[in-house]
């Protein structure tokens, strides 16, 4: 199917009903990021879990997620998107049941892996199935709708996390996916076209050197402070990843079908966009698992107090970002993500300069929406500067690079907070917290600064119309 007949097709379908169909699985990928948060504490007590345990129930998911994801997408353009859509969904359901049985550590660790295998599946080829369902003039439209509900995954993941720990117990937040996904997989069916990229042969080998160097650097930091940096196990672990991603990069340049065709690297919006979605999400989700903890440990609230408690900062992009959507192309994604990123490094330098066991949580609140409304800026942004001058047959390879980059950039995020907590002496005390805590935090506002820094150099992304790509010039006779 080429790009003309996908362009021609997408018109006939619904507006409503082609974002639903894409955005709902989509939500319930991103709500698994941060649904766990409030939990931590609690499976510590309950099953016994370390504090290096309760980052692998993140980074299980996360790592397997970000393995997978390059696979996912070029699996999508050869055998349907929507097919390997679905194929993500019905695993991400079958992990979230194994999850919600797992009786110790290691089921539970393993179980969010399989989730994170569905979610390879979900959240990048979400994004292509939007963009190439739609008509051209309305992509905007969609992608800021895309960004507000990826926010509010985001935004009500602890809140949820926190209500169900309440109200049941952690199990539940896991069985909740289930019945999401019996809903999303017929919809999904109805609304959305089957699109194709280009169907050529699979790169296995390249996805492998990827998944392997992505887990040799991860588990290496995570086992720095324990081992030690010095360490000559550390060390090779390290630099064996290091050596993977090498060799990944390599092969890219000689592999007849990459999983990552490294022209797109030219194009200066795509490039500068996936470094910034790398530090966003490492000096971001870093710094909140640290932070919901603090709330909890420290602070003595509940589960569902906690996520009450952060609603300031986590309710932000779900209003924010789809108005950064609609009217991105015309105050510019540039100065929105550049806005963001500053406001979201503020916001973290001011937690991390004024935390201390005995702070009001009124003295929390200003921070919490600043850090909110940074967030909601830089989502749907993101999202449009991606795409914003790459042909319709590369969306979804390039948003296979963009998840990916930004689910490493979580995982070595809460590695690496969570080593400057252990290392500076940092246990699950409130009397050994926040010390500990406020150099993980102030580290992910260094990140965030550095960011914005590096956003300055996106084009001004200001446009009143979206700029057709060249294949859907041909179809509109331009």
């Amino acid at each position: 199917m080429t790009a003309t007949d996908l362009l021609a097709t997408a018109r006939h379908r619904p507006f409503g009903l082609v974002v639903a169909a894409a955005s709902i699985p989509m939500f319930m990928a991103t709500l698994d990021n941060l649904v766990m948060t409030n939990a931590l504490p609690v499976l510590h007590t309950q099953l016994g879990a370390e504090v290096e345990e309760l980052q692998w129930f993140m980074n299980a998911y996360t790592l397997a997620f970000a393995g997978a994801i390059l696979i996912a997408s070029a699996l999508g353009d050869r055998f349907g998107r929507r097919t390997i859509f679905l194929v993500g969904i019905a695993i991400f359901g079958l992990g979230s049941v194994f999850a919600a049985l797992s009786t110790d550590p290691t089921q539970l660790i393993a179980a969010r892996a399989l989730q994170g295998f569905g979610a390879a599946g979900v959240l990048p080829l979400s994004l292509a199935l939007i963009s190439g369902g739609v008509a051209t003039e309305r992509r905007p439209l969609a992608i800021g709708i895309w960004g507000g509900v990826s926010g509010l995954g985001v935004a009500v993941g602890p809140l949820v996390g926190g209500a169900i720990m309440e109200g049941w117990n952690w199990q539940a937040i896991f069985w909740l996916n289930v019945p999401v996904a019996v809903i999303a997989i017929p919809l999904a069916l109805f609304a959305l076209n089957n699109d194709f990229g280009a169907r050529v042969r699979i790169d296995v080998f390249g996805a492998l050197l990827a998944g392997l160097g992505v887990l040799a650097l991860v588990h290496g930091i995570v086992r720095g402070n324990d081992d030690g940096w010095d360490s000559p196990s550390v060390v090779g672990e390290l630099a064996l990843g290091a050596a993977f991603v090498v060799a990944f990069l390599f092969w890219q340049t000689r592999a007849s079908a990459p999983l990552i065709p490294l022209r797109l690297f030219r194009d200066r919006s795509f490039s500068v966009t996936n470094i910034l979605g790398f530090a966003f999400s490492f000096g971001t989700f870093g710094s909140i698992f640290i932070l919901i903890q603090f709330l909890q440990v420290v602070q003595g609230a509940s589960p569902l107090e906690a996520a009450v408690q952060t609603m300031p900062w986590t309710l932000a992009p779900m209003v924010v970002a789809p108005l950064a959507g609609i009217f991105g192309p015309r105050i510019g994604t540039r100065a929105l993500m550049v806005t963001g990123l500053f406001l979201q490094g503020a916001a973290l330098l001011w937690l991390g300069v004024t935390m201390s066991a005995d702070i009001q949580y009124g003295s929390l609140v200003a921070p919490f929406i600043l850090a909110g409304v940074g967030m909601g800026l830089v989502f749907a942004p993101s999202a449009t500067a991606l795409l914003a001058s790459l042909g319709l047959l590369d969306h979804a390879k390039a948003s296979g690079v963009n998840s990916t980059v930004r689910e490493v950039g979580i995982a070595l995020g809460t590695a690496v907070m969570t080593a400057i907590f252990v290392g500076a002496g940092g246990e699950l005390r409130p009397d050994l917290y926040v010390d500990a805590a406020r150099p993980a935090i102030l580290t992910g506002a260094a990140v965030l600064f550095a960011a914005m820094v590096t956003a300055l150099w996106l084009p001004a992304g200001r446009s009143s119309t979206v700029a057709p790509a060249p294949e859907e010039r041909e179809l509109v006779g331009a």
